[in-house]
């Protein structure tokens, strides 16, 4: 890479358990270099922009926009799914970065929602406005993020959210007897709890107390290919319980932003089940909402199944912070 670096961005996508690191071509939006990393094998990202400089051979580009799985605080971003903290300055200056910007992963992918094209997405519900100018993002996967991003005369302003931090209501029988379980370990039941990988695994041990069923030591990948194959009535069980819960987080989401025109999911989870989501209980809980649910009928939803949201987000994303 060395001699081919000038123009290009650094972006990077930290995740609780990845990280991914690439060459933004801001030209025609092309990645390059890309690597992805597990966070477990390094002390801190400084560590694993040490790894990515060596494997791609690349010298420090002048510009870099880094987004975190955490609310950045100006310029540190404290994770909580991962003990690292990551500074921007320092990483700036070991990496010889002229400028370079730390950014929420889930406003990364909202500053994405433009980019996409037709084929970057599966559509689970159309919606009536041609044009959308305020959008919702909201994902699981180690956590649940989301961001809301409004097309201005300025250009896409973006508002991080913490949607993971929501709390979540039972809305039947069975989902109050889940509760019962649950709260025996989590006295608060929050949105993250059980809307993430960790969640469905919480969901499908819940699930298994609860009908007296036994369970296995299954991770979140294998409870969602057991029950995508039908193999396991369990793993199914607990997959309908994680669409529809993520369809009531997805409507209160929105309801509190006032954000009604475009709904998209994000994630690493999601793209793996699209055709189980959409025969699922999600939509019938997202539209479950009063008096609001002809509004939520007509907000568009699509499945982000873009490969990297994140990295094409913070390549794009301006590297001076304009209140987003």
């Amino acid at each position: 890479m060395n001699g081919e670096i000038a123009g290009l961005r650094l972006v990077a996508d930290v995740g609780g358990t990845n990280s991914r690191v690439a060459l933004f071509n801001p030209a025609d939006g092309s990645l390059h270099a890309l690597r992805d990393y597990r966070n477990a094998d390094h002390s801190d990202f400084g560590a694993v922009l040490e790894t990515w400089f060596q494997d791609a051979r690349a010298a420090s580009p002048e510009a870099a926009c880094i987004a975190v799985a955490a609310p950045p605080s100006g310029d540190t971003a404290r994770m909580s799914n991962i003990n690292w903290v990551l500074h921007g300055p320092q990483l700036a200056r070991q990496f010889g970065i002229g400028r370079l910007r730390l950014i929420n992963d889930f406003q990364a992918n909202a500053f994405a929602l433009p980019q996409l094209r037709r084929e970057d997405c599966y559509t689970l519900q159309l919606g009536d406005t041609a044009v959308p100018r305020r959008l919702a993002v909201l994902g699981p996967g180690t956590g649940l993020g989301g961001a809301v991003l409004e097309m201005r005369a300025s250009g896409p302003h973006v508002i991080p959210c913490e949607p993971g931090q929501m709390d979540i209501a039972p809305r039947d029988a069975l989902q109050a007897a889940l509760w019962a379980v649950l709260q025996r370990q989590h006295p608060r039941i929050y949105a993250e709890l059980l809307l993430s990988g960790a969640g469905l695994q919480r969901l499908y041990r819940a699930l298994g107390v609860v009908e007296g069923r036994a369970t296995h030591n299954l991770e979140a990948a294998g409870i969602t290919t057991a029950g995508l194959a039908g193999s396991d009535p369990l793993c199914v069980a607990a997959l309908e319980q994680f669409c529809d819960l993520l369809g009531a987080a997805c409507a209160n989401f929105l309801l509190a932003n006032g954000c009604y025109e475009a709904l998209y999911l994000a994630g690493g989870i999601l793209p793996r089940m699209l055709a189980f989501l959409q025969d699922s209980p999600f939509l019938a809980r997202f539209h479950d909402t009063g008096p609001l649910q002809a509004t939520l009928q007509r907000t568009a939803v699509n499945v982000i199944t873009h490969r990297h949201p994140g990295l094409l987000g913070a390549g794009y994303a301006p590297l001076a912070d304009a209140g987003d």
